[in-house]
């Protein structure tokens, strides 16, 4: 493919972006509105915390540890009936964010729940000491010192997520996957093939980039 085919594939490359973006920005919306909150739940639950309950966090830690376990394309092929109940469809890049969302919020849970043991336990024990309720110590302890953590762990849950969409488009999730399959494997495309994987370096470094300054000007240490 010459300079002038791959100019007029730009509105194709274009749309295969965009589908992208829409896939991660989903799929990113989902993983924090679930993913915080249950990440929170299996750290302040478990043993010596202020919400100690062993059964429910054990049970959710089980849970996390099962759908993490399943490779993303397996797991996208074994939701495609549910995926199908909730949109009507299972491709396309809405359809495919259900699978996207589903492995994002195990993943950032758990990343979640490790920036939060990463806190000293003097501080919350100190905060409990002084009267404060469990809603004060998650908003004036617990979030405060592990925002930059929980930054940097958003982000490669986000670059997970761009390597996830393009196993999606192998199966017609759209995207940028779908669209380096379509023309660089089975039309044995080259071009297009690398124009595609210099797209996501560029896409990765970017948000990498953004993940790290906005974690360093968040880091209270």
């Amino acid at each position: 493919m010459d300079i002038e085919q791959l100019i007029d594939l730009l509105p194709e490359m274009t749309e295969a972006f965009l589908e992208t973006m829409q896939m991660i920005g989903i799929s990113t919306a989902v993983a924090i509105l679930i993913g915080l909150p249950l990440g929170v739940i299996l750290f302040v639950t478990d043993r010596g915390l202020f919400w100690q309950n062993l059964v429910v966090q054990q049970i959710l830690s089980f849970i996390v540890n099962v759908v993490r376990s399943i490779p993303y394309i397996i797991l996208l092929v074994l939701l495609f009936p549910i995926t199908g109940l909730l949109v009507g469809t299972t491709t396309g890049p809405i359809a495919a964010s259900v699978s996207l969302s589903v492995a994002a919020i195990p993943f950032f849970a758990r990343i979640v729940e490790t920036a939060l043991r990463d806190i000293d336990k003097g501080m919350i024990e100190a905060a409990i000491a002084t009267g404060a309720t469990p809603w004060m110590i998650m908003k004036d302890v617990l979030f405060p010192e592990a925002r930059s953590a929980i930054i940097q762990g958003l982000t490669l849950t986000i670059i997970s997520l761009i390597a996830y969409s393009a196993m999606a488009g192998v199966v017609g999730g759209g995207g940028i996957g779908d669209l380096a399959i379509r023309y660089g494997h089975y039309r044995y495309d080259t071009t297009i093939m690398i124009s595609t994987v210099v797209l996501l370096i560029v896409l990765v470094q970017l948000i990498q980039q953004i993940g790290d300054v906005v974690a360093k000007r968040l880091d209270r240490r």
